[in-house]
C-alpha cells in the first residue's frame, strides 16, 4: 500500500481522537511527543501543555512482556544503571540489529556483575503503546513484543489486560496488539507528519527507567534521518528528553493527532543525551492497516543492487548533479530485469516520486502495491530514458540467493593517477582472493597508500569489470578504455567494481583535473 495514496484516502481510524470516561489513575508507561502539525505559522509555547496531557493520556498504555530467550540468541550488552547490562532484544539476523548496535534502546536486564549466570532464565521487557481504535487495537514497536510469550497491557487507570499479538513488521519496527474488554477504550488518530516542521514542539509522557508518568518538552530536531537497519523510514529526530522504557509511545501533535512513533534513542551511555528518533505517522499509518487486514505487510520487490552518485560519479556519467539511485546489479528473473534495467542506470523518478537519494529509491519501491505498472525514469548513456516495470512480491530467501549468483566471467598495469596496481586474473589469485571463476575483470592487487584509490575505498582484491558501462575482461581490454578517455581529454572515469558477490561503481580523476 502506497503511503501517498493511504494519506489521501479515508482510513479506518478515525481523523479525530475520541475518548471514553476519564481516568485519574496514573500508571500507564508511554511516549507522547507534541508537534505543531498542519499551521501555515508556527505557535508560541503554550503556557502549560497540562490540558494536552490529560487529553491524550488515557489512550497510551504501559507493555510488559515475558519471554523464553532462544538457544544461541545473540545479546550484545551495555553498561546500564545499578550495575545492569543492557542487551539487545534482537535475535542473530534481525533487520535491525545494526539500528541496535549504534541505537540501542535497552529493553531486557541481564545478570549482576557479581551474581553466576542462570542459563536461559525468563526475561522480562517493558515498553509503551497507544490505543487506535475503541475495540482494543495497540500500536508499538515491533522489538517491544518480538519473541514474547506472554504481553500484558495496563491501562492508564490501573485495568490489565493479556494482549494478542496481531502482526509485526521488523522492517519498519512495528506491531499490532489487541486486547478483550466489555466497554469502549480511549483512543487516538494518526495525524499527517508529512506536515511537521523543524521547530515544531514535541511534548513526551513516559516511563524512564521504570520511574513512572514522566512530562518532557523540547522541538523536532531534524527529518528524514537515515539509521542502520531503518532504509525505510525517514525518522522524525526530536531533542524532547526520553529515555529507556519510552519505545513504542506516541508522538502527537497541537490536535492530539498521532504524528509519529518513538523508537530508539541515540546515547553513548544508555541515557537521554536529547537524540530520539520516531518512526513518521504517514508511514505507521500504512503499515498498521496492512497489519491489522491479515497480520502482514505486502511489499514490492524491485531486484537491483543500488548506490548513491556522487560529485565524481556524476561527473563521470554525465549527470549535471549527483542525484537519484545508482543500479550496480540487476539480479536475473527479477522485475527490473523484466523492464530492461541495465547495471549503470540512474534512476531518477519512481513512477510521480522523484529518486532525490539512493534511500528514496527503497522506500518508493516498498510502498508500492504488488503487481503495479509504473513509468520509471532513468539516466543511461548521458540521456534520459523511460521503462515500464511491473512491480512484484519479493521471493523466498531461497530463491533470493539463486538470483544473485554473479554474472560469468598475470600482467600487471598500475594507473598512475589513481594509485591502482592491477593483474589478470589467475587460478592462484582467484583462490587468494576468494575470487569466483564465474568473474571475469582486472584484478585489484595493490592500493598506494595515500592515493585517491584508497581515499575512495578501494582494496586488494576488489574486481574491475567495466569501465563506464562498457565490460573488461582483462588488464590490457581495461588499459585500452582508459587510453582512449584520455584521448577524449575525459577527467573522471568511473569504474565498475566487484567486491564478494557485491558490485559498485566508483569515480577516480585521470590526470590532475
Amino acid at each position: 500500500m502506497s503511503i501517498t495514496t493511504f494519506a489521501n484516502r479515508r482510513p479506518r481510524f478515525p481523523v479525530r481522537p475520541r475518548f471514553g470516561r476519564k481516568t485519574t489513575a496514573a500508571g500507564a508507561m508511554a511516549v507522547i511527543l507534541l508537534a505543531s502539525a498542519g499551521f501555515a505559522q508556527a505557535r508560541p509555547a503554550p503556557d502549560s501543555f497540562a490540558d494536552l496531557v490529560e487529553d491524550v493520556s488515557p489512550a497510551v498504555v504501559n507493555i510488559a512482556t515475558t519471554s523464553q530467550p532462544e538457544s544461541g540468541q545473540r545479546t550484545p550488552e551495555r553498561s546500564g544503571p545499578e550495575g545492569h547490562n543492557f542487551r539487545s532484544p534482537l535475535p542473530e539476523g534481525h533487520p535491525f540489529n545494526d539500528f541496535f548496535e549504534k541505537f540501542l534502546e535497552p529493553r531486557q536486564f541481564g545478570n549482576r556483575p557479581d551474581q553466576p549466570p542462570t542459563p536461559r532464565q525468563r526475561v522480562s521487557g517493558a515498553g509503551s503503546g497507544f490505543i487506535v481504535d475503541a475495540e482494543g487495537y495497540i500500536v508499538t514497536n515491533s522489538h517491544v513484543v518480538n519473541n514474547a510469550e506472554k504481553i500484558e497491557i495496563t491501562l492508564r487507570d490501573g485495568r490489565s489486560f493479556d494482549a494478542e499479538l496481531i502482526g509485526q513488521d521488523p522492517k519498519t519496527d512495528l506491531a499490532l496488539l489487541k486486547i478483550e474488554t466489555d466497554m469502549p477504550l480511549p483512543f487516538v488518530a494518526f495525524g499527517n507528519s508529512d506536515q511537521t516542521r523543524v521547530g515544531d514542539w514535541v511534548l513526551t509522557v513516559g516511563n524512564p527507567f521504570g520511574l513512572g508518568g514522566s512530562v518532557t518538552a523540547g522541538i523536532i530536531s531534524a527529518r528524514g534521518r537515515d539509521l542502520p537497519g531503518g532504509t525505510l523510514i525517514d525518522f522524525l529526530q526530536i531533542d524532547a528528553p526520553i529515555n529507556p522504557g519510552n519505545s513504542g509511545g506516541p508522538a502527537f501533535n497541537s490536535a492530539s493527532q498521532v504524528i509519529g512513533v518513538n523508537t530508539a534513542i541515540f546515547s553513548p551511555n544508555g541515557g537521554n543525551v536529547g537524540i530520539g528518533f520516531a518512526i513518521p505517522s504517514n508511514l505507521a499509518a500504512s503499515v498498521i492497516e496492512d497489519l491489522r487486514d491479515d497480520g502482514q505487510v505486502n511489499r514490492s520487490w524491485l531486484g537491483v543492487q543500488i548506490q548513491g552518485v556522487t560529485d565524481d560519479i556524476a561527473k563521470g556519467f554525465g549527470l549535471e548533479q549527483p542525484t537519484g539511485a545508482l543500479v550496480a546489479a540487476v539480479e536475473d528473473g527479477s522485475p527490473a530485469a523484466a523492464a530492461g534495467l541495465l547495471r549503470g542506470d540512474v534512476i531518477l523518478e519512481w513512477g510521480d516520486i522523484e529518486i532525490g537519494s539512493v534511500s528514496d529509491l527503497p522506500r518508493a519501491v516498498a510502498f508500492t502495491p504488488v503487481g503495479k505498472t509504473l513509468n520509471v525514469e532513468v539516466w543511461r548513456a548521458k540521456k534520459h530514458e523511460t521503462l515500464a516495470v511491473t512491480t512484484a512480491a519479493p521471493p523466498s530467501e531461497e530463491a533470493l540467493a539463486d538470483l544473485q549468483e554473479p554474472p560469468s566471467g598475470g600482467a600487471e598495469h598500475k594507473l598512475d593517477e589513481t594509485g591502482i596496481t592491477l593483474s589478470n586474473l589467475t587460478s592462484d589469485l582467484r583462490k587468494r582472493y576468494s575470487v569466483k571463476e564465474t568473474t571475469n575483470g582486472a584484478l585489484v592487487v595493490e592500493i598506494e597508500p595515500g592515493s585517491e584509490a584508497e581515499e575512495k575505498g578501494l582494496r586488494p582484491g576488489d574486481v574491475i569489470l567495466s569501465v563506464g558501462l562498457d565490460p573488461v575482461s582483462s588488464v590490457e581490454e581495461l588499459s585500452v578504455e582508459i587510453e582512449k578517455l584520455r584521448e577524449e581529454e575525459v577527467t573522471v572515469v568511473t569504474l565498475g567494481l566487484q567486491r564478494a558477490d557485491r558490485e559498485s561503481f566508483v569515480a577516480l580523476r585521470l590526470g590532475h583535473a
